[in-house]
């Protein structure tokens, strides 16, 4: 399994020339393989409300058309995801979104394809990009 982050959802739907070569691989060779965190549905909302997203959709129906695209497994908020997110050290920087998604990485057992520099220099992640 293979855990997106929401810039690599975004990317992979409107701009796979932003991902990078490995990154493009290891999404195409994973099939029905690829997880997303509920968090990620709501950042893209808000960066579709923020307009720093720009698509000629709502939101939802932006959102529904990603995950009609790849078949995507949603993983949602666990008590256990939220336990790990909130105990997290300096490694993972303050943003809620980042610590759920990469708590979600280590207890689903699932390398995230991110460009975020923070996740991708956190050794206790296993990143891909």
């Amino acid at each position: 399994m293979i855990l997106l982050d929401t810039c690599a959802i975004i990317w992979n739907a409107l701009e796979p020339s932003k991902l990078t070569p490995k990154a493009k691989k290891v999404i195409k060779n994973s099939g029905s393989e690829l997880i997303i965190c509920d968090i990620s549905i709501w950042e893209i909302s808000m960066l579709i409300k923020r307009k720093r997203v720009i698509v000629d959709e709502t939101a939802s129906g932006f959102i529904n058309l990603i995950l009609q695209s790849q078949n995507y497994q949603i993983q949602p908020i666990t008590p256990e995801i939220t336990e790990l997110s909130v105990n997290f050290g300096a490694e993972i920087n303050n943003d809620p979104a980042d610590r759920i998604i990469a708590a979600t990485s280590i207890l689903n057992n699932a390398p995230i394809v991110t460009a975020d520099q923070n996740l991708r220099n956190a050794t206790i992640l296993e990143a891909i990009w």
